[in-house]
C-alpha cells in the first residue's frame, strides 16, 4: 500500500464512480480498476460496492476511507514542512477560487500563507469555473480550483474533495429534510446556470426534471433571496454551512439521487514543477481537510 493507491481510492469514493475519477486523476479507467483490487486484495476486505449506477463505500470502506484522508492530510502537511526554506525568494502565486468556496476557504487559507515562515506572496482571484479555466490556460492564474471540469490536454487536475448538492429552502416552504427526486419539478428554485448543468446532468437520466423560475449567476444574491424571502435552490452544501448558516433556512437532502460536485486544483502542464505551487497546493488541501473535519461539507445531524 502506497500514498498513491489511497489517493486513488479517496478520489474513487469521492466522485462515486471508477470512470469519474480517472478522468479526474488522469488515470486510465482499467488501470484505476486494477489499483483497486489490489489494494482489497491487500486489506482483505471489500472497500467499495460495485453497481449500475457507480460505486459506494461498505462499512469496512468507511473507516478505511477516514483513515486514508487523515493519511493523505499528515503526508500533505510533512511535504510542505521538508519543503520550506528560510530566506529562500519565492514568486507570487495566483489561485482562483469559486464563488461558492472563496468565503470559506480563503481567510484560513491566506491567514496560514501570511503567518507562515515562507516567503509567498498569495493572490485571490475570484470566478466561476469556466473564466477559472481561461485564467488558468493564459497565466492570469497559476493554480485553480475548478468544479467538474472537463478533461483538457493544457491542464492537470487534482482531486480534492467530493461535495454533496443540498436543497435549501426557505423556513417558510415547510420542506422536509429528505425530499424525493419526483418531488422536484413542485418546488420552484433560483440556481446559477453552472449549478443547473451540473445537477440536471445527474437527474436526466433518472427522469429527474428542475422547475427553475430564474437563472441568477451570483451565488449572493441566490443566498439572500433564500434567507430573507419563500424561495430554494439548490446549492453545493457549503454554500449555507459554516458562518453562512441561517436560523430561517432548511438544508434538505434529495433522495433518490447522489448529487454533488468535484472540486479539483488546475495548473498549466508545464515541464517544471514550481515549488512554490507546491506549496500552496499543500496549503489549500490542508485547509481543506480542517473544513471537512468541521463538518463544513456534511448535512446536519
Amino acid at each position: 500500500m502506497n500514498l498513491r493507491a489511497l489517493r486513488y481510492f479517496v478520489a474513487i469514493a469521492d466522485a462515486g464512480s471508477i470512470t469519474a475519477a480517472a478522468d479526474i486523476v488522469s488515470v486510465a479507467q482499467p488501470a484505476l480498476s486494477r489499483q483497486l483490487r489490489e489494494l482489497e486484495a491487500e486489506m482483505g476486505v471489500a472497500l467499495l460496492v460495485r453497481g449500475a449506477r457507480g460505486v459506494r463505500l461498505t462499512p469496512d470502506g468507511v473507516a478505511f476511507y477516514e483513515s486514508a484522508v487523515r493519511i493523505l492530510s499528515e503526508a500533505a502537511r510533512v511535504r510542505q514542512r521538508l519543503s520550506m526554506r528560510p530566506n529562500t525568494r519565492l514568486r507570487q502565486v495566483t489561485l482562483g477560487v469559486s464563488p461558492t468556496l472563496a468565503g470559506l476557504l480563503l481567510p484560513g487559507l491566506m491567514g496560514n500563507c501570511l503567518s507562515s515562515e515562507m516567503d509567498l506572496q498569495l493572490k485571490a482571484r475570484e470566478g466561476f469555473t469556466p473564466e477559472l479555466i481561461t485564467w488558468t490556460e493564459k497565466g492570469m492564474a497559476d493554480l485553480a480550483i475548478l468544479t467538474n471540469p472537463e478533461p483538457t490536454r493544457s491542464l492537470s487536475f487534482h482531486l480534492l474533495l467530493g461535495e454533496p448538492f443540498a436543497l435549501v429552502s426557505n423556513a417558510r416552504l415547510g420542506l422536509d429534510p429528505v425530499v424525493p427526486l419526483a418531488q422536484l419539478p413542485r418546488i420552484p428554485v433560483l440556481i446559477t446556470s453552472l449549478h443547473r448543468r451540473l445537477v440536471e446532468r445527474q437527474i436526466t437520466p433518472l427522469q429527474g426534471q428542475l422547475n427553475v423560475r430564474a437563472e441568477i449567476d451570483s451565488v449572493d444574491a441566490v443566498r439572500e433571496m433564500v434567507i430573507s424571502d419563500s424561495w430554494a435552490t439548490i446549492m453545493p452544501i457549503s454554500v449555507f454551512r459554516g458562518r453562512y448558516a441561517h436560523p430561517d433556512v432548511r438544508i434538505s437532502q434529495v433522495s433518490g439521487v447522489q448529487l454533488s460536485r468535484q472540486l479539483v486544483l488546475a495548473k498549466r502542464v508545464e515541464k517544471d514543477e514550481a515549488r512554490e505551487l507546491e506549496l500552496v497546493q499543500n496549503l489549500v488541501q490542508a485547509e481543506l481537510d480542517r473544513l471537512v473535519r468541521n463538518r463544513t461539507f456534511s448535512f446536519p445531524v
